[in-house]
């Protein structure tokens, strides 16, 4: 944003630093800092623990829910309250929004699922919805994995896949829907700009791949070669409820408003994504 000429201002939670930063410790009563962002444009908003940051205890799912819901509750309080309210909130969502969906392509029209992922983000995105009484347009973006440098699952599969131990998960027929991180920064910049764009939108490249796919190329790309598969039943003794979550999971999801909207993808195909990051 910053490199076409935007001014970003950092809500962190750390004491500010910067010009451009503001603390969210005192954010709700302080009224100088709150007059600081009754000038923006719209308001981003991609807090969330990390699903893959530890075995889903109880405590870990209620963390995983609460950070997710009381901090997007937060800011659309605080913008709702706003003297000069921004014209745009976006909020981070995800694919898990849809559950296990086996073959069925999905859109923003299709039915939530079912499971723990699911719910999350139906509580996620009611919250966000909440905004659109204020008068702000609202836009849930529904990301799938993301592939990027420094972070989300390829911090985790490259390192793997480069010592010789990538494999399929379970029979590997289970879809991945994917999205480069460039294209994430794009579709952001796509929905924050364009007017006739509300509610969810998935952010996803147009093809999903299926995981053997998914576990063939990027060894492809690393130059490695792949095993045979990881059993459905020692991920879940490994992870737990994650395994079914998560891993094992197939969402096959078509990003339908982007595309009908004209957002051009700079990295739609996977095996280019992939070398493109790795």
């Amino acid at each position: 944003m910053e490199a076409e000429g935007h001014d970003v201002i950092r809500l962190v939670r750390r004491e500010a630093e910067h010009l451009n930063e503001i603390s969210w410790r005192s954010l709700s009563e302080d009224v100088e800092k709150r007059r600081r962002l009754e000038d923006l444009d719209g308001i981003v908003n991609l807090a969330g623990s990390n699903l893959a940051g530890g075995r889903w205890t109880t405590k870990r799912k209620e963390e995983i829910l609460r950070s997710r819901v009381e901090s997007t509750r937060a800011l659309v309080v605080l913008t709702g309250g706003l003297a000069k309210r921004p014209r745009v909130f976006v909020n981070a969502s995800a694919v898990g929004y849809y559950g296990d969906r086996g073959e069925e392509e999905l859109t923003e029209d299709s039915s939530p699922g079912r499971g723990y992922l699911a719910e999350v983000c139906q509580s996620w995105e009611e919250e966000v919805r909440s905004a659109c009484g204020f008068g702000i347009r609202s836009i849930m973006l529904r990301f799938g994995m993301v592939l990027g440098r420094g972070g989300g699952a390829l911090e985790r599969l490259v390192p793997v896949y480069r010592a010789g131990f990538g494999a399929r998960l379970g029979n590997g027929q289970q879809w991945v829907s994917w999205i480069a991180l460039a294209d994430v920064l794009g579709a952001t910049m796509h929905v924050l700009k364009d007017m006739n764009l509300t509610g969810p939108v998935n952010a996803v490249a147009p093809h999903s791949a299926r995981n053997a796919e998914f576990s063939e190329t990027l060894a492809r790309v690393l130059d490695r070669r792949t095993h045979a598969h990881v059993p459905a039943f020692v991920l879940r003794t490994m992870v737990g409820e994650m395994a079914d979550e998560m891993l094992l999971a197939s969402t096959r999801v078509r990003p339908q408003k982007l595309l009908d909207s004209g957002f051009h993808f700079t990295l739609p195909d996977l095996e280019g994504a992939l070398r493109a990051v790795v």
